[in-house]
């Protein structure tokens, strides 16, 4: 790390990153630290040696490692980003936080609550900045809805709903639920519920309630592959999350907010893609697991328009002035208490009131059992 004496202040010039992961989402990491100027990535760690000397060689990052922990142990190394299986974040990130590097992790935040408690008092212990990676509140059109609806444009908000659907994610370990903790209400879910926390200004969640199921792919999980959530709120607001991995047709994402004068509508994929047609598909960058062949919304500027540049230079950017992070481990940590409890609420057909309490390891326990 080093710092340059400017106006009688230390002002630490880039911050150096570490990449632990090297595969979908390590990838979107590489590329939007690229249009950062502020960071540079210096290292990454992944236990597969060929995929992450050619991962290392791709980014043009100079060290590449085997072993996280080995990675942790450069001096000149300021944060790290997890792209990790969920059942690996909090190991991580307390290696981490010990080593003293700040921890950028990806959602959600962890398995349990027990989990998401370790982790955000070995970064407070250790004095590191624990940002949960949710881009969502990083995407320009959503940036630009919560700006409108702060500035009153559609007077009082009282019902938001946000949808993200595809055909099932990219990785083997996503359908496992030892190695995930549940199905699409972790995995995407959690997404909907940091959206509604921070469009709202973050007020207190009342109540849960879900139904789910497995529809498409029980031969590949015995996790959920969809499911609707409400949430209430106070204020009051209610907010409906529609979650699937059993959608056909490609990727659908988008989010409307209605208020006593007015309504917002953000599709992240309409307005600002490409109608395109395929026999054979193509590489799409962020949603590796939505089919291209056929009738698709082909993105241009996709990773910009989904927020991921714009998060990473947030945090390095909270790491050089010490500030911070719009989303932190306690949101991570609200995020997974809600998703614990939609889960029970799908197995007793109840909305479940929180704060929600549980020792269940993985929420998919509460659930399946």
């Amino acid at each position: 790390m080093r710092f340059f004496l400017l106006k009688e202040d230390f002002i630490m010039d880039k911050v150096r990153v570490g990449i632990v992961g090297s595969q979908f989402i390590a990838t979107i990491h590489a590329e939007a630290f690229k249009a950062v100027p502020d960071a540079e990535v210096i290292a990454t760690a992944s236990p597969n040696e060929e995929h992450v000397r050619q991962y290392a060689r791709t980014h043009g990052i100079p060290h590449w490692f085997t072993d996280y922990r080995e990675m942790l142990q450069l001096d000149d190394l300021d944060m790290v980003t997890l792209c990790l299986p969920n059942s690996l974040h909090c190991e991580a990130t307390v290696a981490a936080a010990e080593a003293g590097k700040h921890v950028l992790c990806e959602k959600p935040l962890c398995m349990n609550l027990a989990e998401a408690d370790r982790m955000i008092e070995a970064c407070k212990k250790a004095n590191v900045k624990l940002m949960y990676a949710e881009e969502l509140c990083f995407t320009p059109k959503y940036v630009r809805a919560k700006q409108l609806l702060d500035q009153g444009a559609i007077g009082k908000p009282y019902l938001i709903k946000q949808s993200e659907k595809h055909d099932g994610p990219h990785a083997d370990w996503f359908w496992d639920v030892e190695r995930s903790g549940g199905g699409v209400t972790l995995d995407m879910g959690c997404h909907a519920f940091e959206f509604f926390r921070w469009l709202l200004g973050k007020p207190r969640a009342l109540n849960v309630y879900a139904d789910m199921g497995t529809y498409v792919h029980k031969d590949r999980t015995r996790g959920d592959d969809d499911a609707t959530i409400i949430v209430n709120f106070e204020g009051p607001v209610r907010c409906i999350a529609e979650e699937s991995w059993a959608k056909k047709g490609g990727m659908d994402d988008r989010a409307e907010i209605y208020g006593s004068e007015g309504v917002i509508y953000a599709n992240l994929l309409q307005g600002s893609s490409l109608l395109t047609y395929s026999d054979v598909g193509y590489d799409y960058a962020v949603e590796k697991a939505a089919s291209t062949v056929g009738w698709t919304f082909t993105m241009y500027e996709e990773m910009w328009n989904y927020g991921f540049p714009q998060e990473m230079a947030h945090f390095v950017q909270c790491v050089k002035e010490d500030s911070e992070p719009l989303v932190t481990g306690e949101d991570g940590r609200a995020d997974l208490e809600m998703i614990f409890a939609a889960y029970e609420s799908a197995r007793t057909g109840k909305a479940v009131e929180l704060p929600f309490q549980t020792d269940a390891q993985k929420p998919i326990y509460l659930w399946r059992g």
